[in-house]
């Protein structure tokens, strides 16, 4: 089995504000040390996940693993698209974070402020400082909504037609917007750079899709008749990354007379014209909407782009296969502030986190690492209500398909992989995957 999609949180995010947090050096009155085995910096998928498993390895007394996050909510952010759709609500979809951790792990509710790799501590906002003999580091990314001109202030406008599933303050709006939506010009967007599960932008458009489609607004088979016109426009060239799902779906886009607006990348909203810069130095295109479903652009968060921690692109430098930092041995990264070269999704994470937990642990030991990560990840990939394309893979985009051995070909949509999206894989996240006892495809880990 498996979880799925892009979950991992931001340590930033508390998932109230559309707003960045600044991170201002503080100069306190007085600071404190302290010591433990293993700080883990960040409280989202990857952090939860990865910090349990350690714990449950049983070589860990009290508070010789520390988490650090600020946040006071942890959200089950690959169920922002149900709410989208008007099959969940957000609320539903979260927890108080501190109710998510042992009480054997310690919780620090601040910010990162520096790391300081070659004498192995960080500090945090406050001027305490954190030693550690191994550190973890999965903030997740940071989703930047100034990138495009003019977002904040449509999102933050409860009139405006635009809205995004990116967000715990705007998913809600997507459904509202859809439902509302009469007649007009839908545009759907995807931008370049890295993005929290590559198939999530279109997932919503395909579940809107449908709904006009019922509501009588849609014709499939004559979209040019219809009262709603649906466009895709994407950064890439493509619907998907992954060859054998990206035929199924752009068979899907033709199918269903969607228009494909290949390698447009929104860079400004305006009222309801929306513009979009082409590659190649070719003139900037505008855009006329009625409705506009926006995925900002994502990056690595501050403090760890301009830390020593870093790769090139900002994401923490680890080996592909063992995810140990390339230069410091005892650092370690999984989820979407690595710089694996692999879809950030939740999904991703129960195969990289038991990898960085065997592999931790030896090092501990003095031993070699010996685990391997595959470059497994998934997306349970909405094609209408009822109906998902289950798209799994590895490194290089080469299918490694939980069900291929029942003779299902997964870029079908079925009913069965729906229940899985919608039903059990939140079920299971809260349940098992944060505690430590989800190994997705492998199942429950003992």
């Amino acid at each position: 089995m498996l979880i799925a999609r892009i979950a991992n949180r931001s340590i930033l995010a508390s998932g109230s504000s559309l707003t960045t947090r600044r991170f201002a050096t503080v100069s306190p009155v007085s600071s404190v040390t302290r010591n433990h085995k293993v700080v883990v910096v960040g409280g989202g998928s990857a952090g939860l996940t990865i910090s349990h498993q350690l714990l449950r390895s049983g070589k860990f007394a009290r508070d010789d693993i520390a988490v650090i996050d600020p946040a006071v909510w942890h959200h089950y952010q690959p169920g922002w698209t149900l709410v989208g759709g008007g099959l969940k609500t957000k609320e539903e979809l979260h927890r108080p974070l501190n109710s998510l951790i042992d009480q054997k792990i310690k919780l620090y509710d601040t910010n990162v402020n520096t790391f300081s790799p070659q004498d192995n501590f960080l500090t945090l906002d406050n001027g305490d400082v954190i030693n550690y003999q191994q550190l973890v580091v999965a903030p997740g990314i940071n989703i930047d909504y100034g990138s495009i001109k003019g977002l904040p202030e449509a999102l933050a406008d409860p009139q405006s037609a635009v809205s995004t599933i990116y967000g715990y303050d705007t998913c809600d709006k997507v459904c509202n917007t859809i439902k509302q939506l009469r007649k007009g010009n839908a545009i759907f967007t995807q931008p370049s750079g890295i993005v929290k599960c590559g198939g999530a932008p279109q997932k919503i458009m395909w579940l809107a899709l449908d709904h006009w489609k019922r509501a009588g607004l849609y014709d499939p088979s004559n979209p040019s008749s219809s009262a709603i016109k649906i466009s895709f426009a994407t950064a890439i060239s493509t619907m998907f990354a992954v060859p054998k799902y990206n035929s199924k779906l752009e068979e899907l886009r033709q199918e269903t007379g969607v228009e494909g607006l290949f390698q447009h990348d929104l860079i400004a909203v305006d009222g309801n014209k929306a513009t979009f810069s082409r590659p190649d130095g070719q003139e900037n295109v505008t855009k006329q909407f009625d409705l506009l479903h926006v995925v900002p652009k994502m990056g690595p968060h501050a403090f760890v782009r301009t830390s020593a921690l870093a790769n090139e692109a900002g994401y923490v430098d680890v080996d592909e296969s063992t995810l140990c930092h390339k230069k410091f041995s005892n650092v370690w990264s999984a989820g979407d502030a690595s710089s694996l070269p692999t879809s950030k999704t939740a999904a991703a994470i129960t195969a990289q986190s038991p990898v960085l937990v065997h592999n931790l642990l030896r090092s501990l030991d003095g031993e070699k690492r010996d685990a391997v990560y595959d470059g497994y990840t998934s997306c349970p990939l909405l094609t209408g209500y009822g109906k998902v394309l289950l798209a799994e893979f590895k490194y290089g985009g080469v299918p490694k398909e939980t069900f291929s051995w029942l003779g299902m070909d997964q870029a079908t949509p079925r009913r069965a992989f729906y229940h899985l999206k919608k039903d059990f894989f939140p079920w299971v996240y809260y349940r098992y995957m944060v505690k430590g006892t989800w190994g997705g495809p492998k199942g429950w880990i003992k």
